[in-house]
């Protein structure tokens, strides 16, 4: 990994654990399940939680996306990040229906950390295929006002570095082969996650 790459900084596992169960604790308020919360307010006075950085939280039920909302940049303390982007994957994602409160105890929550978007500087279709790290980078791609992003997770699904991207403009709502014209502006991030214990 160069230098330049690295994640802007680390989060433990202790810390990550702690994001997701903050996001779990932003959905219980919503529902008015006050009983079960936990007291994560000192936990979460660590400066870590106030770094500004891009977030997203993915809701999954039975291994099936059921809301994913986040930031590409740090507008907001990473914990404030947290909360929101909960709030708006379970009620404001577009693609779905907002979470029922009996939906809520199936849910399984997901929050990913990004490092700051760099460009990837590549000269074709051919060049962005080599430069391209499935499994590792997360891409942003836009052309105009057209702009979408896959979050590195979402190798897992597309491993081709050719239909990652097919998928990726068709997200954006240019076609499917628009990346193999060249005209495409192309970020790549890394992130760490975090996900509830099964």
């Amino acid at each position: 990994m160069e230098k330049n790459e690295k994640p802007d900084f680390e989060l433990t596992e202790e810390q990550g654990q702690l994001l997701v169960k903050l996001a779990r604790q932003s959905l219980l308020e919503r529902f008015g399940r006050h009983a079960e919360l936990e007291d994560l307010e000192s936990r979460l006075d660590d400066p870590v939680f106030e770094r500004r950085c891009g977030t997203f939280v993915t809701l999954t039920i039975d291994g099936n996306l059921r809301g994913c909302i986040g930031t590409l940049e740090g507008y907001e303390p990473l914990k404030d990040g947290v909360r929101r982007n909960a709030v708006n994957a379970a009620f404001h994602d577009p693609r779905f229906a907002p979470l029922s409160v009996h939906e809520l105890d199936k849910v399984r929550i997901e929050v990913s950390v990004l490092s700051e978007p760099r460009p990837l500087e590549y000269k074709d279709a051919d060049d962005l295929l080599r430069k391209l790290r499935p499994g590792i980078d997360g891409v942003i791609i836009s052309k105009g006002r057209a702009s979408a992003t896959f979050l590195p997770q979402v190798w897992q699904q597309l491993p081709r570095p050719e239909e990652f991207l097919s998928h990726l403009c068709m997200k954006a709502g240019l076609p499917a082969d628009q990346w193999r014209k060249g005209d495409l502006e192309v970020k790549v991030y890394r992130v760490q996650y975090f996900e509830e214990p099964h």
